[in-house]
């Protein structure tokens, strides 16, 4: 991936955009000015956008409204392939990219809407922007170019019929939503509703009995389990504790590859995840043998931890399993410049067990008590403390798109904005690639 400066100037932000099925559909990239007095050009970050989300057609997935909150079969940008009949404010069926721009900026923004035309992005406008006159050609240009238009807020007053055709979806706040109807705005009933700032999964459900078709946010703030003494974990998940546990103690590769053998689907999810272009490997792993010859028993624990995050079951666990990957990911990347390749393991480690409660349904005083992970590991997950602890409090503040948080994070890491938004695009780079 390219270094450019430009990324020093701003500071992301990302969410994911969740369907009816509980399924992750897009990512949400938030844009903030890095600094009060930064002055972004649109051009050369849209660059370093493409490093992540390249300007490809088939990037673009053929997908009605109603398709975003259907149970329809994913596709290597997460949303589904099927397709569907044509939406209610268009005669054809929408091309929902993977990624919608939330430029949280009004100059950064205006240079980005002249800048835009690439249909591979959505791009949120602010009701407040969409009425005004000046911005109408760009709108209309946009929206004849291919562009998804996404319109963040309620208008103050009635937008006219052309510019009101350019948006597919409204984005309204949860707390705005529950204060309004869409009838008090004339027009509104011909776009749908995303729903923003859900953050539990009660919330996302009282979203979508609203009509919402999808929710933005990751639903962490459901009530965390209470410690009971004792570690329980369901039947599937203990194969591969006994594997993470195996790994740890490095026993015989003919041991463990017996465990994966009472668990087919577990050793092809390992090997799906070992060769993938994520990982990087010069050579295709063809067996749980050859992947420990290929990276010995310390490198593999990464992959494990993968495996126990992502073995949780229930529609509700899927936005978390995709946050877990994102984190372990991003906590890597963070660490990049450490010469210590056992300190970026366990960063990675620390970030995909840091939900590790939420998806087992357990809290990490029991969990821990049968899981090995490393003592500044288990700080950070217990406590938050140790040198792993302030990371991912910094990631906690990317997720929870809180400018000031993340800022101040970086700063106390001594990581300047350019390092962490390098690390943030690496880290999505590396997700796109694994769920593919």
């Amino acid at each position: 991936m390219q270094h450019h400066p430009v990324l020093g100037q701003v500071a992301f932000g990302y969410s994911p955009m969740i369907g009816r099925q509980r399924q992750v559909v897009a990512t949400r990239l938030t844009v903030f000015p890095a600094r009060p007095d930064a002055a972004p050009d649109a051009g050369p970050l849209l660059h370093a956008l493409h490093d992540v989300w390249p300007p490809q057609d088939e990037q673009a997935i053929q997908l009605s409204l109603r398709d975003v909150g259907s149970g329809a079969p994913a596709g290597r940008s997460g949303a589904p392939v099927r397709a569907a009949p044509a939406s209610a404010s268009s005669s054809a069926a929408l091309k929902l990219p993977p990624v919608a721009l939330n430029v949280a900026d009004e100059d950064l923004l205006r240079t980005v809407i002249r800048a835009l035309p690439a249909p591979h992005f959505m791009l949120e406008i602010p009701a407040f922007m969409a009425v005004e006159p000046e911005l109408s050609a760009n709108l209309l240009n946009l929206h004849a170019a291919g562009s998804v238009l996404l319109l963040k807020g309620r208008p103050v007053k009635p937008l006219s019929k052309e510019i009101l055709a350019c948006f597919s979806h409204t984005v309204v706040d949860a707390d705005e939503e529950r204060r309004a109807s869409p009838a008090a705005i004339p027009g509104l009933r011909s776009v749908t509703t995303i729903q923003s700032g859900v953050r539990s999964a009660a919330a996302a459900g009282q979203a979508f009995e609203r009509g919402a078709v999808a929710v933005l946010g990751w639903p962490l703030e459901d009530p965390l389990p209470k410690a009971t003494g004792r570690s329980t974990v369901p039947p599937d998940v203990q194969v591969v504790l006994e594997l993470i546990n195996g790994v740890e103690r490095e026993e015989p590769v003919g041991r463990l590859e017996g465990l994966l053998k009472r668990d087919p689907t577990l050793a092809f999810r390992l090997l799906r995840y070992l060769n993938s272009p994520a990982f990087g490997m010069s050579v295709e792993i063809s067996s749980f043998g050859h992947a420990l010859m290929m990276l010995g028993y310390q490198r593999l624990k990464r992959w494990l931890a993968l495996l126990l995050a992502s073995s949780s079951k229930g529609n509700n666990a899927k936005p978390l399993m995709h946050a877990a990957v994102r984190r372990g990911l991003l906590m890597e990347q963070l660490a990049f410049g450490q010469d210590d390749p056992e300190v970026r393991s366990e960063m990675f480690i620390c970030g995909v067990f840091s939900l590790l409660d939420r998806l087992l349904g357990q809290p990490f005083a029991d969990l821990l008590i049968g899981i090995p992970v490393a003592e500044k590991v288990q700080l950070a997950l217990l406590e938050g403390s140790g040198p792993y602890g302030p990371y991912l409090q910094l990631v906690r503040a990317i997720e929870q798109e809180a400018v000031f948080d993340i800022r101040e994070g970086a700063d106390a890491l001594m990581l300047d904005m350019k390092e962490v938004n390098h690390a943030v695009l690496r880290a999505l780079m590396a997700a796109n690639q694994l769920d593919g």
